[in-house]
Order: structure tokens, then C-alpha cells, then sequence
């Protein structure tokens, strides 16, 4: 009976690739309906006015505009003007 477990080479491990979160616009970026403003883990940023909040926390653009970045009572949020 083996009383070691088999050992690998460390070049065979894969390598994780990141989950591309973050802020995908720009303060004052024009957007069209549908298009992805940011994705993020849990609600660091609020959906504000012309703006829909996914399953994943993924904020998204309800109605064409510019994007505006702002806060309100403490948080942030992203609102389409």
C-alpha cells in the first residue's frame, strides 16, 4: 500500500483566468440599451435611474443616454441621463 499520494509537474496545472469584473464605461460615455455598464461581485454600485441590475449584481443600460456616476445617502450609483 502507497503511503504517498502521486505528485504532478506544476507545468500541467491550469492557470485560472479572471472573471473580467469592473466598470466596462466612462463618466459621461454615451450608451445604447442593453449595453453592459459594469460587473461586479455583490452591489458595490447601485442601479440608478435608466439603469437594470442583473442576477449577477451586472449593471445595464435600460434606455439610450450618457452615463452619469454619482452617490446618494452614502451610495454609489450609476444612473443613464
Amino acid at each position: 500500500m502507497a503511503h504517498k499520494k502521486q505528485g504532478g509537474k506544476t507545468a500541467q496545472h491550469k492557470r485560472p483566468t479572471g472573471k473580467r469584473l469592473g466598470v466596462k464605461v466612462a463618466h459621461g460615455q454615451t450608451v445604447t440599451t442593453g449595453m453592459v455598464l459594469m460587473r461586479q461581485r455583490g452591489t458595490k454600485f447601485h442601479a440608478g435611474t435608466g439603469v437594470g441590475l442583473g442576477r449577477d449584481h451586472t449593471l445595464f443600460a435600460l434606455k439610450d443616454g450618457m452615463v452619469e456616476f454619482g452617490q446618494k445617502l452614502g451610495k454609489k450609483k450609476i444612473s443613464i441621463v
